[in-house]
Formats: structure tokens, sequence, C-alpha cells
């Protein structure tokens, strides 16, 4: 795709502060209740077995916003929808609706980086306003990204509802009957970039256990 890896790198600046709060939560509050203890923070033991899997948690956080960003740099929405519905046209048989799946997960592939970059805005905003998000300890910084998330899934929620108006307002039906301008062809390298996107979504979708297993 001669697209620099530092460009889709930088996809993940947005949520570097996502990423902490979900790697701090883990860590702490992970469940683990036995294991091998690292250190204690007022009376808060954190072990080792609940560190890995924070680290775990984050890389398929890490894994699923590259993943995404390079899909989304690469290929255009209408193509995609048209790939992901290729592949699921066999399941009609069984009445599974393969438009209205692929339409679907495109829409959601389509709107983290709009989630990302909502929240980079609503973090500036809350900067202007006096917040800190970079200083204390690292329970603080937690904290201080909660009161991103409000506002966040506020807008989440609008963008949806805006999205739903502009479809019907375009008379959007999904179905049989949808016309297309230009009718894929399935290619070798069409399989083997089948065969590399199935990999990543095993390695993002692996239990942590075995995962445990395969690292420890």
């Amino acid at each position: 795709s001669q697209i620099p890896i530092g460009y889709v790198l930088r996809g993940l600046r947005p949520i570097l502060f996502l990423l902490l709060l979900t790697v701090i939560l883990n860590t702490f509050f992970s469940g683990v209740r036995e294991g091998t203890p690292l250190f204690h923070i007022r009376g808060i033991v954190v072990y080792r077995e609940a560190v890995m899997r924070a680290i775990f948690i984050g890389y398929r956080l890490i894994t699923l916003v590259a993943v995404t960003s390079l899909l989304t740099f690469t290929t255009s929405p209408v193509e995609l929808t048209d790939g992901i519905e290729r592949i699921l046209r066999p399941f009609r048989r069984i009445g599974v609706p393969a438009h209205e799946l692929a339409m679907m997960m495109t829409i959601a592939l389509r709107f983290i980086p709009t989630l990302l970059e909502e929240t980079e805005k609503i973090m500036k905003a809350q900067m202007a306003r006096g917040a800190e998000f970079d200083r204390g300890g690292a329970l603080r910084r937690a904290r201080a990204l909660v009161p991103v998330l409000v506002p966040l899934f506020v807008s989440a929620f609008r963008r949806a509802d805006e999205l739903a108006l502009a479809m019907e307002a375009r008379c959007y039906r999904g179905g049989e009957h949808r016309t297309r301008m230009k009718e894929l062809r399935f290619a070798p390298r069409d399989g083997i970039a089948l065969a590399v996107a199935l990999a990543a979504a095993v390695a993002i979708a692996i239990p942590y256990g075995l995962w445990q297993r395969l690292v420890l």
C-alpha cells in the first residue's frame, strides 16, 4: 500500500490516554486475587498475572486500532462493504443478511477513527479549562480521564443518529436488489490478504489463558 508505518502509528496517538487508563484499571482491578505479588499501593496488591493481563489487553487494543487504521487508509467504504458482503454471500442461503451485516461492520470500522478524533478534541477542550491528564500518579491520571467518557458517549450517539437520518434521507435500502457500479472478482492476492486478515483477527481474539501459556 506504500503507506509509511509512522503514518499508521500516528493514529495511535489519540488513544494513548485511553490505553493508559485501560492498562491501569486492568492492573489494579482485574479481579486477580492470587499469584506472584509484585508490589502494593495503599493496601492494593498488584500481581504479576494482573500486569500480564493488562499488557495483553493493551496489545489487543493497539493491534485493533492499527489494523483498522491501515484498512481505512487503503480501502474505500464502498469497496470494504462490497468485499465483506462477497465473503458473507454464501451464508445468505441460511438466512444471514449479508449486505446488512457488511454495512454494519463498515460503519463500525469507520467510526473508530472518528471516535479517536472526538476523544482528542474533548481532551483538548477540557485541558483548556484546566484539566490535567499528565500529572500525578497513575490512579489520579485514571480518575482524570473519567469525565472524558460521558461527552464521548454522547457524541457517539449523536453521530450515529445523524448518520441514520442521512441514510434515510438518501432513501438507503439494503437487500438483494442493490446494484453495483463495479463487480468484484476474487483473485489469488485476495486470498493472501484474507489469510493475513484472519491471522490478525485470531491474534486479537486469542483467549488470554492460551496467550499466557504461550508467553509465560
